[in-house]
């Protein structure tokens, strides 16, 4: 194991209580997928040896390894409000809505229903003991317990979101999931799940938002599974504002189906160390994948970028485009990965990550990388870093602007571009006004 024994006693002892609070007339399947997962979190720990492990060269997560976290058996769902959601993150009342608190599912706060424009929009809890059917045949096979985070994650599978396109429908409505912690004592973990299931030639679009109080010392480990069936579109967005002493650990896996498009931005910043994995399968012709991000980091956080493509059939395209603003002592770290197996022919991809670095004491680390074994095929990668441009901070101030307002402008500028591509107007106008204020902190 990697992790220190009193840590795994607590995730075994709590895994154990959870087990006995299960009604005898539980799901077998779910005990049984629990327990595998749990055999595999035995076996793998967390990944705090980063000699020889490419995936988590970068990232130091002994400190969550060290750590030990507790179970939340007891939620207070009122610590939360709307009022505080509204004042979190993204918000638009013209979406429906999942809202799980210290991953418990919360009715109060949700809007749940079936029907409307052929949506499903459900806890997972109640759909494995109203139809498990369709929900056994996808859950956890994209997200396989080969990681220790995932793993644990599974092994402590209940509550979570279901979201159902069916076949040929047209979602109007945005679906956000919120996944929030309370930040309440003792140190707590939370694991947030989501499975998402767009029908052949169905269009659906998706904000995942994960937020936290600004103080209180937690961890949240999330895990979100996406199959778009042949011709289906689905549009996604992943917003991560954690409190400074928190850990983050996202993994999101996607298949994608014979001409079927995924585009997906994800946002990232706050956190102690932050993590979001994300792995895209690219199995069938004509499928394509658009990926951007943007983080922002000061002080002493920690935000990494994990993505991993895999070009399994031939035809399809892939373009990765991802930028960073670093402050402080910060780190960041964004690592690429474009796999082209030997069938995928007429492959294209594109990778590219751009920084800017505010400080002295900030440091990123970019590693793109391009894994081909086909010959018929267009790709390409690059990453930059560099300091802010003292020429244009000179000119700002030269025209009566103090230097924080310059430096405010000049990042405002740099993010700008991943800002005006998202359709959604509520989420643009929200990152539209965390950029405008610039970083916090830093120095």
């Amino acid at each position: 194991m990697t992790q220190s024994l009193t840590g795994y006693e607590r995730y075994a002892a709590d895994f154990e209580a959870l087990e006995g609070m299960e009604p005898p007339n539980g799901s077998a399947w779910l005990r049984g997928v629990r327990r595998e997962a749990l055999a595999a979190f035995r076996r793998l720990g967390f990944p705090a040896e980063r000699r020889g492990n490419e995936r988590w060269k970068y990232t130091n997560v002994a400190p969550i390894a060290r750590s030990t976290f507790a179970y939340p058996f007891d939620v207070d769902m009122d610590a939360v409000t709307e009022a505080f959601l509204r004042q979190q993150g993204p918000w638009s009342d013209d979406w429906a809505r999942l809202v799980f608190v210290d991953g418990r599912f919360s009715a109060l706060l949700s809007t749940t229903f079936d029907g409307d424009d052929g949506l499903r929009l459900v806890n997972i809890g109640a759909a494995l003991h109203k139809d498990g059917g369709g929900v056994r045949q996808h859950l956890g096979k994209l997200a396989q317990s080969g990681d220790g985070f995932t793993a644990v994650n599974t092994a402590f599978l209940g509550d979570g979101a279901l979201v159902e396109a069916p076949d040929d429908t047209t979602c109007e409505r945005p679906v956000h999931l919120v996944f929030v912690s309370s930040g309440a004592s003792p140190d707590r973990v939370s694991y947030p799940r989501a499975l998402v299931l767009a029908g052949r030639n169905s269009r659906l679009t998706l904000v995942e938002s994960y937020v936290g109080p600004g103080d209180g010392r937690y961890f949240t480990n999330a895990v979100t599974e996406i199959v778009a069936q042949e011709g289906s579109g689905v549009e996604h967005y992943r917003y991560m504002t954690e409190g400074a002493g928190a850990f983050h650990v996202g993994s999101s896996y996607v298949r994608l189906g014979r001409g079927s498009s995924f585009r997906s931005t994800s946002f990232g910043r706050g956190a102690r160390i932050a993590r979001n994995g994300l792995s895209v399968l690219l199995d069938a012709p004509g499928a394509s994948c658009v990926l951007k991000g943007l983080y922002y980091t000061t002080g002493s956080e920690h935000v990494d970028n994990h993505i991993d493509v895999d070009h399994a059939g031939p035809g399809a395209s892939s373009d990765q485009y991802f930028k960073g603003i670093l402050d402080g002592s910060s780190k960041a770290v964004f690592s690429g990965r474009v796999l082209v197996r030997p069938n995928a022919q007429k492959t294209y991809a594109r990778q590219a990550d751009k920084n800017v670095v505010l400080s002295d004491g900030a440091r990123i680390n970019t590693k793109p990388s391009l894994e081909i074994y086909a010959d018929d095929v267009q790709c390409f990668h690059g990453a930059t870093a560099g300091a802010v441009a003292g020429d244009a901070i000179f000119y700002m101030r030269s025209r009566g602007m103090d230097e924080e307002t310059a430096r405010s402008l000049f990042v405002h500028g740099f993010a700008s571009e991943i800002i005006d591509s998202i359709e959604l107007p509520a989420l643009r106008s929200h990152l539209d006004r965390m950029f405008s204020v610039g970083p916090p902190g830093g120095g």
